[in-house]
């Protein structure tokens, strides 16, 4: 007999099924016993009646919460005035023939099924793959599936193409810190985690690609805060070739618009179209450039998207807001170094920069950023008066003679924007902190408590990549 997911049983009344899942309660009313079960597609309830043979009773006494069990029964509607509506198995119980245990389980660390979750988030992230189990967490799991997938059905059939670029790169000053991987084939060299694939989306351009997009990795070494995961977060990073702002700002509306619409139904739009906004008169009206445009706050289910364009190209430095890898000058990229300035703001690189507007563009939902963009440059002179005036020497744009040497060769106009998918999606389940939307995230100081990362590596290890770990003792 092969198993059927629990929420097929409500097609199945009258058959014999076999399911396979979790425990998720264990009741004994008499010398009737009923288990409600639990799979990845739902909850139903089982009823162990003591006409069994002895070893499934035997099962059926031993059975705790979070066993891993084997149920053979027959699904049967439930009698008239006993159903479940909170369940949408609630209509049908299993009247088993067959129980047996697959695993056993130790108590767990905290109530897997308490939706009040009064553990910490330490202990949570401790013991991930129980905190998972609940039905909470599964549906965010759920949710950011479906939302990947859509994105990549869409934007297929727009004529893109998915790209993986490597995970083993260049450290170049793009504004965070790099993590940093030390080679073994050529000691005192190292690779960096991509912090983005900005370079390599614009060297596809170069190769004549015309529309990239993939769900790309990105690995900053920067603090943690509830709307942004430390170390690796998740982009919906797209580029075109030939494109204007408004083209790319009407993709990603129609596309969110739609899959909104499909997959989260109850949820509804503050504004259709979505307004596009002036930074200047944001930052006047609003005092901020993610302003939250709901009607109805306390609405879970209002979402208010709004764009803001007409960015400065530049932002003065300041010791909270610091571009990495830039040298002393006073400014730094409002976006980042490669965002194209205004054709009608050129004249003010060599007279006033902190006048000149950039092709910048941010995606705003309810108060937070969830993607941003830009127009990219694509000739030389300008992209060198950047790097001058943000401070790089000799040595720093040397670091990106590669991309130069491309562009030498042609390259089209561009653009592209890189939506976060963490946000996103933590912004659709109603979740406050985006770790609850993340598989295995870190802590807010950057570890990992289910495999105890970072830690420590063996002597042997470092020397053959020839580094030596300096205490401060020493």
């Amino acid at each position: 007999m092969n198993r059927v997911f629990i929420s097929e049983t409500v097609n199945k009344i009258g058959e014999e099924v076999m399911l396979c899942g979790f425990v998720n309660a264990r009741r004994n009313l008499g010398k009737m016993i009923f288990i409600d079960l639990r799979d990845k597609s739902g909850l139903v309830q089982v009823v162990i009646a003591p006409n069994l043979d002895e070893a499934s009773l035997q099962a059926a006494r031993e059975i705790r919460p979070e066993y891993v069990v084997e149920i053979v029964g027959q699904v049967q509607a439930r009698e008239a005035g006993r159903e479940n509506e909170k369940l949408t198995t609630g209509k049908v119980e299993i009247m088993a023939s067959k129980v047996g245990i697959i695993n056993s389980a130790k108590t767990p660390p905290f109530e897997i099924d308490n939706e009040e979750r009064q553990a910490s988030e330490e202990l949570r992230l401790k013991y991930r793959y129980l905190d998972l189990r609940h039905e909470r967490m599964a549906r965010n799991l759920k949710i950011r599936s479906e939302v990947i997938r859509y994105v990549v059905d869409y934007l297929t059939d727009n004529n893109f193409i998915y790209i993986q670029t490597p995970m083993l790169s260049k450290s170049t000053p793009e504004g965070a810190r790099d993590y940093l991987v030390p080679s073994r084939v050529h000691p005192g060299k190292f690779f960096a985690l991509p912090q983005s694939p900005q370079q390599y989306k614009q060297l596809l351009m170069v190769a004549g690609v015309e529309r990239y997009f993939q769900i790309a990795p990105c690995f900053r070494d920067e603090d943690a805060r509830a709307d942004r995961s430390p170390g690796e977060f998740y982009q919906i990073d797209i580029e075109m070739s030939f494109v204007e702002q408004d083209e790319i700002l009407q993709l990603v509306e129609d596309m969110f618009t739609s899959m909104i619409k499909k997959l989260l139904p109850a949820k509804h739009f503050t504004y259709s179209p979505w307004p596009r906004l002036n930074y200047s008169e944001v930052m006047a009206k609003y005092g901020t450039d993610k302003p939250d445009l709901r009607k109805n706050q306390a609405d879970a289910g209002e979402l208010a998207f709004t764009w803001i364009v007409d960015f400065p190209l530049f932002n003065k430095q300041t010791a909270e807001d610091f571009f990495h890898g830039s040298g002393k000058s006073q400014w730094a990229p409002s976006h980042h170094m490669f965002t194209r300035p205004k054709e009608e703001d050129l004249p003010l690189l060599e007279t006033d920069p902190g006048k000149v507007r950039s092709y910048q563009h941010d995606l705003v939902l309810n108060g937070l950023e969830v993607g941003g963009g830009s127009l990219r440059i694509h000739d030389a002179a300008v992209q060198e008066k950047i790097w001058d005036l943000i401070g790089f020497s000799a040595a720093q744009k040397q670091q990106f003679s590669h991309l130069m040497e491309a562009f030498s060769y042609g390259v089209p106009p561009h653009g592209g924007i890189a939506p976060g998918l963490d946000r996103l999606v933590s912004i659709l389940c109603g979740e406050k902190n985006i770790r609850e939307v993340i598989a295995f995230p870190l802590t807010g100081d950057v570890r990992d408590p289910l495999m105890n990362a970072p830690a420590e590596v063996s002597k042997e290890q470092l020397e053959e990549l020839g580094i030596k770990i300096i205490h401060e003792s020493d």
